[in-house]
């Protein structure tokens, strides 16, 4: 089985935001697998098969920066490994459309990851990370502001959206370092 964390915040304001990537991810596997949502740990969870494999998605609704209240209880009643977990973010430090799957890692003052790592005792879960930019140059905003911007139309959202889920199912099928040559290369 493989926890799969989309991190987002709650509420429609945010439903578009970049911020939210991770969240429009893991809504397109649920769209893709018929699964359907109902309320568990602090979150939203539906639980559906790739091939042979069981996936619980899972999208915390504590905001961001307490992702770890939903993850840490989902991941015990599971009785997950670290490394049956994957989350799903966001990443202001990617260009746009950049993906990265890796096991582990820092935490890069990520507050949604610190959270998570602290609920389940290791930082050694695995990440996909999904490139959406950073404000142009010449563009005032800080990246806190940018992330929490809504994604533009140029910006094919959707397209972003659909590689991730893309890239969620090449490691359930594929294995991770089999996916990892896949998904990182770009």
């Amino acid at each position: 089985m493989l926890l799969v964390v989309g991190l987002g915040n709650p509420g429609r304001e945010h439903a578009r935001n970049r911020h939210n990537a991770g969240w429009m991810v893991v809504d397109e596997l649920a769209r893709r697998h018929d699964g359907s949502w109902r309320g568990k740990f602090a979150g939203q969870m539906a639980e559906v098969r790739v091939g042979d494999e069981r996936l619980a998605l899972l999208k915390p609704e504590t905001y961001m920066n307490d992702s770890g209240r939903s993850v840490g209880p989902a991941a015990a009643f599971f009785k997950l490994e670290p490394s049956e977990v994957l989350v799903v973010h966001d990443e202001g430090d990617f260009d746009l459309g950049r993906l990265e799957l890796k096991v582990g890692g820092g935490l890069a003052g990520h507050n949604g990851l610190r959270s998570i790592a602290q609920a389940i005792g290791t930082q050694e879960f695995l990440r996909l990370r999904i490139g959406v930019g950073r404000p142009e140059r010449g563009d005032p905003r800080p990246l806190a502001d940018w992330v929490l911007g809504d994604f533009q139309p140029h910006e094919d959202k959707d397209a972003l959206v659909a590689r991730a889920a893309d890239a969620v199912e090449t490691l359930v099928s594929e294995g991770v370092e089999r996916a990892q040559l896949q998904v990182n290369r770009r």
